[in-house]
C-alpha cells in the first residue's frame, strides 16, 4: 500500500516536473501549440492531484467551519485559472468572453453528464448493486445547487454575465458553505496519499502540505495561460473550433484526478463519498466559478461592466442550466441508479456528437420535457422535488 502511495506521488511529480522543464526552454503556444498544450494539461492534471491530497491533508490541522469553504475552493482552483485567465484577456480582447462561458459550460456538464454516471457504473461493477444511496447531509449541496440552476436561467434570458451576478451566486456559495458548517460534519474519511501525509507527526505533515500547495500552485499559474493559448493556437492551425476545443478539452485536464478518485471510491464501495466530491464540485462551479468571472472581467477592464453573451454562448448556458435540472430531478429522492445514469449519459454523449446550435436548442427542450415527464409519472419524485423547491424559494 505504502508503495502505490509513493507511486502517486512520484507520478504527480513527474507530470508537474516535465512542465517545469518545457516551460524553462523556448516553446511557446505558437512555435509548438501541440507540445505545449499537452506538457500544460498534463501539468495542470498532475497539480490537480496534488491539490487533493493537499487539501484532504490539511483538513487535520484546519479547524472543521474554515476547511469546509478552503476545500471547496481547492476542489476547483485548477478549472478556476483557466477560466479566469479567459475572463480576463476579454478585458482588452472581448472576443475572449466565448472561450471563459465555453470553459465553464463544458466543465459544468462533463461533471454531470460524464462524472455522475461513472460513479454509478464503478460501483455497480463492484458491488452488484444497480444504484447509489446519498446521505441526508447532501441535501443541502442539491439545495443550493437547485438555487443555482433557477438563477442560471436569467442569464441567457439577460444575455449577461454581470457583477450583479457575481454578488447572486457568490451569495449562494457563502449560504452552502455555512450551512455545510453548521452540518456537524464528521472526521474526514482519508485515504491513499492524503493518508499518508495526514499520519505524519505535526511539523513534517503540515510541511508536506505546504510543499504540496506550493508545487501544485506553481504549475497552475505557470501552465494556465500557455495551455489556453495552446488550444486556441492548435484550433488556428488545424482549422478546428476553438469553442469546442477549449469547452471539452480544458475541462479534461482539470476534471480528470476528481473522478479518478470518485471512481476509486466507489470501486470500494464508498459510494456516496466519491458521488458527493462530484456533486460539491458541481455546485462550486455553478456559483463561485461563474461567479467570478464578471469580477475578473471588471478588474482586467478597469470598469463595472458586464460580459455581454452572442447568440452561441447564451444557447450554451441555457443547455447546461436544462441539464443541470434534469440531473437534480433524478437525484431529488437521494437515489441515483443505472437507468438515470444512462440516462444522463446517452444525452450528454449524443448533444457533444452534435455541436450545432439548433441541435443545442432541441436538447434544451428534450431535458426540460424529460425533467417535467419524470416528475409527472414518478410520484415519489415528485414530492421529494416539491418539498426541495418548497425550501429553496421559502
Amino acid at each position: 500500500m505504502g508503495l502505490r502511495r509513493w507511486r502517486g506521488i512520484a507520478f504527480a511529480a513527474a507530470l508537474i516536473a516535465q512542465w517545469f522543464w518545457l516551460h524553462a526552454c523556448s516553446f511557446t503556444p505558437l512555435s509548438a501549440p501541440e507540445l505545449v498544450a499537452a506538457s500544460a494539461g498534463l501539468a495542470i492534471f498532475g497539480a490537480a492531484f496534488a491539490l487533493s491530497w493537499a487539501a484532504e491533508a490539511a483538513q487535520v490541522d484546519v479547524p472543521e467551519s474554515l476547511s469546509l469553504a478552503f476545500l471547496a475552493l481547492i476542489a476547483v482552483l485548477p478549472e478556476y485559472a483557466v477560466d479566469i485567465y479567459f475572463a480576463w484577456e476579454a478585458g482588452s480582447q472581448p472576443h475572449y468572453v466565448q472561450y471563459a462561458t465555453a470553459n465553464m459550460t463544458g466543465a459544468n456538464r462533463l461533471l454531470i453528464g460524464l462524472g455522475w454516471p461513472v460513479v454509478v457504473f464503478a460501483y455497480a461493477l463492484n458491488s452488484r448493486r444497480r444504484e447509489i444511496r446519498l446521505v441526508g447531509a447532501q441535501r443541502a449541496e442539491l439545495f443550493y445547487l437547485l438555487a443555482a440552476t433557477a438563477y442560471s436561467f436569467v442569464i441567457p434570458w439577460k444575455g449577461t454575465l454581470s457583477v450583479f451576478d457575481s454578488v447572486v451566486l457568490v451569495a449562494l456559495f457563502g449560504g452552502y458553505v455555512v450551512r455545510l458548517s453548521k452540518a456537524g460534519v464528521s472526521e474526514p474519511e482519508l485515504d491513499g496519499v492524503a493518508e499518508m501525509i495526514a499520519t505524519l507527526p505535526s511539523a513534517r505533515r503540515r510541511a508536506a502540505t505546504a510543499a504540496l500547495f506550493a508545487v501544485a500552485g506553481a504549475a497552475i499559474f505557470t501552465a494556465a495561460e500557455p495551455f489556453a493559448e495552446s488550444l486556441l493556437a492548435m484550433g488556428h492551425r488545424f482549422g478546428i473550433d476553438e469553442f469546442l476545443l477549449v469547452q471539452w478539452l480544458a475541462p479534461l485536464a482539470s476534471e480528470s484526478p476528481e473522478f479518478i478518485v470518485a471512481v476509486i471510491f466507489a470501486l470500494k464501495l464508498k459510494p456516496a463519498a466519491g458521488f458527493s466530491a462530484l456533486l460539491s464540485s458541481k455546485v462550486n462551479q455553478w456559483t463561485l466559478l461563474i461567479g467570478t468571472l464578471p469580477v475578473a472581467y471588471a478588474i482586467s477592464t478597469g470598469a463595472v461592466g458586464a460580459m455581454h453573451l452572442d447568440e452561441r454562448q447564451r444557447h450554451e448556458i441555457l443547455l447546461t442550466s436544462a441539464q443541470s435540472l434534469f440531473a437534480i430531478v433524478m437525484l431529488c429522492d437521494m437515489r441515483f441508479g443505472i437507468s438515470d445514469a444512462v440516462a444522463l449519459l446517452g444525452l450528454f454523449a449524443v448533444q457533444l456528437a452534435w455541436p450545432d446550435p439548433t441541435v443545442r436548442l432541441v436538447f434544451v427542450w428534450i431535458y426540460l420535457g424529460a425533467s417535467l415527464a419524470i416528475l409527472a409519472a414518478v410520484p415519489q419524485r415528485r414530492r421529494a422535488f416539491r418539498l426541495l423547491l418548497r425550501a429553496v424559494t421559502s
